[in-house]
């Protein structure tokens, strides 16, 4: 994954999975498919299973399977969290890696041991608390743009992670204490657009020289969801074309992309009669489209290497 990020490692990382896991055993099903697909293209993609479990939201709304894994607001904590970790082991035992949001500070205590490759999302990309978490996980870490296309929060994200910090947190006891990191120098930006897409070669050059500037690594890896998908899930497949295109040609400015994909396209409501495998928070592109986007990054590695 390291070798992947710093460019040592010539391969496209590809973090792709549903919006948010809401269904343990569809995600099961998907993760064996993916699980499969990834051993296919080991040679050109290094591949992770999006498998998140915190949810933030803009308003309210459900906030993810730790949070009320019963989808019906009992709030079931200390189940959503053994539902979740034993879900992790299950896909990491397939021989897929996995990514997660980290949301609540508390919650990589119970998680981060089996998490390969972990994010920070655009609204709490500002937040302290946020940035001195990242300064403690063993991972690999992407801090996204601020909700309004803002490279500037990621890039001092970065940096704040960076660095060692103290701070009252919760010990592997469960106990309050002083905390002290020793700093994650493993992290890189995210771009997830804003008011407008920033996914293009223009924005992708812009961000490194930034990040050059900022003295973090040049590491950028694009959300071809959210807003540079104008939160159209269809639109992924557009987005993912052209970063093939660019890459097939040569482009090495991108290490990695993101994709939100469950087994069923779409998204619906909670509820009692809902479809198995599709989305209940942001649309997803359904597993035939992913399956063919893979063959399709692929395919432009190996034509880059040329």
């Amino acid at each position: 994954m390291t070798g992947v990020l710093d460019g040592t490692d010539d391969r496209l990382l590809v973090v792709v999975g549903p919006c948010s896991v809401h269904d343990p055993e569809a995600a099961i099903d998907y993760a064996g498919r993916l699980a499969a697909r990834a051993e296919e293209l080991s040679g050109e993609l290094c591949v992770v299973m999006r498998t998140y479990f915190e949810k933030p939201r803009t308003t309210v709304g459900w906030k993810g399977l730790i949070n009320d894994p019963g989808l019906d607001g009992t709030f079931d904590v200390n189940r959503g969290l053994r539902t979740a970790r034993k879900l992790l082991l299950d896909i990491s035992a397939l021989g897929l890696p996995v990514g997660c949001e980290f949301l609540d500070p508390i919650t990589p205590q119970y998680i981060a041991d089996v998490v390969t490759w972990g994010s920070i999302g655009a609204r709490t990309a500002e937040s302290q608390v946020h940035r001195q978490l990242v300064s403690g996980l063993s991972m690999p870490v992407g801090i996204k743009n601020a909700t309004d296309g803002d490279v500037r929060a990621a890039l001092d994200g970065m940096r704040a992670a960076a660095a060692s910090h103290v701070f009252m947190g919760v010990n592997a006891d469960g106990l309050a204490g002083l905390v002290t990191t020793t700093g994650n120098p493993d992290t890189h930006v995210i771009l997830r657009g804003g008011t407008r897409p920033n996914y293009s070669a223009e924005d992708v050059a812009a961000t490194t020289c930034a990040l050059r500037d900022a003295g973090v690594p040049e590491r950028v890896v694009v959300d071809a969801s959210h807003g540079n998908s104008g939160k159209d899930h269809d639109r992924q497949a557009v987005v993912v074309g052209e970063l093939a295109e660019r890459i097939a040609d040569g482009e090495r400015g991108v290490t990695g992309l993101m994709m939100e994909s469950f087994l069923e396209a779409g998204r619906q409501e909670l509820g009692p009669d809902m479809v198995r495998g599709r989305s209940v928070t942001d649309a997803c592109m359904s597993w035939d489209t992913t399956d063919e986007l893979l063959g399709t990054l692929a395919a432009a590695i190996r034509t880059g290497r040329r």
